[in-house]
């Protein structure tokens, strides 16, 4: 009845502490051989990968991360800002501003055309 209640009956086995290190050792073992494995696979996997990345001319998605990466570095460099957006032709473009001013007073009779050369 000691034994059930928790009591100082109980039997240690003298070998137990090196048969459990044994066991973890073993575990260890067993854990390192199937990463090796999977490893190995995954090595495999990455070749015939990259064989059709090279036969179709594809590139890896860290590559293209890196390239976009790269491309927005470069176009920002020496910017304190973001990169600017590009401007559509015929908006903010001075020249052409000019030409537009000019084009609408040739179409300006010429008593309007005196009363704005006065100013």
């Amino acid at each position: 009845m000691g034994k059930m209640l928790g009591g100082e009956g109980e039997e240690k086995d003298p070998d137990a502490a090196k048969k459990e290190e044994e066991r973890q050792e073993a575990l260890r073992q067993q854990e390192e051989e199937r990463k090796a494995k999977y490893a190995k696979m995954e090595g495999e996997r990455e070749n015939i990968r990259q064989g059709i990345r090279d036969k179709y001319g594809i590139k890896k998605k860290e590559e293209k991360e890196a390239e976009a990466a790269a491309a927005m570095e470069q176009a920002s460099e020496g910017s304190l800002t973001r990169a600017k957006k590009a401007v559509p032709t015929g908006c903010g473009d001075e020249e052409e501003e000019e030409s537009i001013v000019d084009t609408v007073m040739k179409f300006i009779p010429t008593p309007l055309m005196d009363m704005f050369n006065k100013k």
